[in-house]
């Protein structure tokens, strides 16, 4: 027996036989010189191979629409783009004509050159996309060399999948049934693997690194996606932990699914808001299952990684308006685009910057993208006149940029309703607070924008000075450090103070021990993975007001993050324990 630590993408246990993928394995690719007069020839075995996988694609397309719908099924919109790129047959025909060699392994040095420059990229986003170049080029080797590609459609026995990677067309023509957990030996909690297996509620362990060539295939394995923990041939007292831990999860979400249609308040009547995180459409009925009052962040820059796709107003409409009808009335609050620094995209304009996390990103990035920016601003306009939508803008850290974005939004507005949409005549807009500057800055803020959402996971980031992907400084990152806990509270009590709402969609906000404290500050509206929703509301709804500002101050006057992640976690413990004696099964 041996245990394995990796990044917890997706949560959940399950047990079952390893069912591991080793593609490239199999696709032996030769290499060997050509006659002059055989180029030509090479060239149109080459555009024969691309029509093949371009039907393969929109097969999969079609498919991918009718399981997961137009999000997915957008991903291989982006490979059948890539497949008719001249651009890029343009590269392969000259690197063939140069050096005289098998198409075959002129595609595999072409892939292996652009998908390391992509994997090497510090954003995970990027390295995603690499999974993407990966997927069409496997696709054309296949049909040149003969070869069906393997597939885990027709998986018949329950497994875990096993994976250097999986591409986007894995996971959506994978037997969903039959893949009990995932586990990677790349990605992160921001890869398509990562976004899917939480949307399909597949546990999954990714970024295991080398570890994953020690699997074997048939060896029983006990995935833990919440704790990142996978077990190779566990003993007896393993499975039966295992077992237990499965029964005593589904006993507690049976448990905790009594308070789906409950309202979150406090013993002593204070009401409050619980919404969902999401990243993709099909999470929004998922989020509603357990008790989700609203979408408190909706990050739309899912529907802008893909490669070699830029998604247009129509199709962004399509979107965000399928959403806010999935919410049936309940707040839907859409982030605008969040990338530019760590996470470029090539169609809007590579960028080469030494500190892009300082950088050119964010609100920054939409500002000086205003097409971009307003395109999207329509959408979420025309959008909005089928619900209740909120617009919220990332990384604002100055009044200018407010500004700005409000009168883009106003332009936005105008436009619509000359082209004849119709729009609401106001919309809520708020921004986010994950920088120091926003949380010191916040009583002027707070004047401008209609509503705070507090991100918790930058603003640690920058108040800290730590880089939450260095595992050499991942001590630092953590929302209890007094520092952090300050800035929250003053952030709270100025948006308090102006009158408007006041909410956290960073992790913090899905710890139940956090939330104790939060509540205590004054916080009003909690946003978090939806997962996450049913224990938040079970302690605050077993807790007072009262107590938990007695909490906060208490928490306030410490001094360290461990003296205040030990406090919160015995407060915690102590009112779970008294709310079971108080209202016993």
């Amino acid at each position: 027996m041996k245990e394995y630590r990796g990044i917890p993408a997706s949560s959940g246990v399950a047990a079952a036989p390893a069912f591991v993928l080793r593609e490239d394995e199999e696709l032996s690719v030769p290499s060997y010189v050509l006659q002059p007069d055989a180029v030509d020839e090479e060239w149109r075995r080459f555009l024969g191979a691309v029509e093949k996988a371009k039907t393969e694609v929109e097969e999969l397309r079609d498919k991918a629409r009718v399981a997961a719908g137009e999000e997915q099924a957008a991903i291989f919109e982006a490979h059948l783009l890539m497949l008719s790129d001249p651009d890029l047959f343009d590269n392969i025909e000259q690197n063939l004509r140069d050096t005289a060699r098998n198409i075959e392994r002129v595609i595999v040095e072409f892939e292996r050159e652009l998908v390391e420059k992509l994997a090497g990229a510090e954003d995970p986003y990027l390295q995603a996309r690499a999974a993407d170049i990966h997927d069409v080029a496997r696709r054309i080797l296949s049909h040149l060399l003969l070869r069906e590609r393997l597939t885990l459609a027709d998986l018949e026995v329950d497994v875990v999948l096993v994976a250097r990677d999986l591409l986007p067309s894995d996971m959506i023509s994978m037997n969903r049934h039959r893949v009990k957990a995932i586990v990677t030996e790349a990605g992160g909690r921001t890869s398509h693997v990562a976004i899917l297996a939480r949307a399909f509620e597949i546990p999954a362990v990714l970024g295991l690194g080398e570890a994953i060539e020690e699997f074997e295939a048939g060896e029983i394995l006990v995935v833990d996606g919440g704790r990142g923990l996978v077990t190779s041939d566990p003993d007896a007292a393993t499975m039966v932990r295992a077992e237990a831990s499965r029964n005593a999860a589904l006993a507690l979400e049976r448990e905790l699914a009594l308070l789906r249609d409950l309202p979150a308040a406090t013993t002593d009547g204070r009401r409050l808001l619980l919404k969902a995180n999401i990243e993709v459409p099909e999470e929004a009925l998922p989020a509603l299952g357990h008790g989700a009052e609203g979408v408190g962040l909706f990050r739309s820059e899912f529907l802008f990684l893909q490669p070699g796709h830029v998604p247009g107003e129509d199709e962004q409409y399509k979107v965000y308006r399928r959403v806010i009808e999935s919410m049936a009335g309940r707040p839907v609050t859409i982030r605008t685009l969040d990338i530019g620094g760590d996470k470029v995209l090539p169609e809007l304009g590579a960028l080469d910057e030494k500190n892009p996390l300082l950088g050119w990103r964010a609100i920054r990035f939409c500002l000086a993208k205003e097409e971009v920016f307003l395109t999207q601003l329509r959408a979420i306009l025309r959008a909005a006149a089928h619900g209740d939508a909120r617009i919220m803008f990332p990384m604002i850290s100055a009044p200018e940029e407010l500004e700005r974005a409000m009168t883009l939004v106003r332009e936005a507005r105008a436009e619509c309703r000359r082209r004849g949409h119709e729009v609401p005549d106001w919309v809520p807009v708020g921004i986010m607070i994950e920088v120091p500057a926003a949380a010191l800055a916040s009583d002027i803020l707070a004047k401008r924008a209609n509503f705070f959402s507090i991100g918790t996971n930058d603003l640690i980031q920058y108040t800290m000075a730590v880089d939450r992907g260095n595992e050499k400084v991942a001590y630092l990152h953590d929302p209890f450090q007094p520092s952090v806990l300050r800035l929250i509270r003053q952030t709270i009590a100025n948006a308090k103070a102006a009158g408007i709402p006041v909410g956290m969609c960073g992790e913090m906000a899905a710890d139940p021990a956090a939330a104790l404290l939060l509540l205590g500050l004054g916080l009003e509206e909690f946003s978090m993975s939806s997962a996450s929703l049913p224990s938040v509301k079970r302690l605050l709804r077993s807790v007072s007001a009262a107590e938990a500002e007695e909490a906060a101050r208490d928490v306030m006057a410490m001094s360290s993050s461990a003296e205040v992640s030990a406090y919160l976690a015995e407060r915690a413990a102590f009112i779970a324990a008294r709310a079971s004696k108080e209202n016993p099964k």
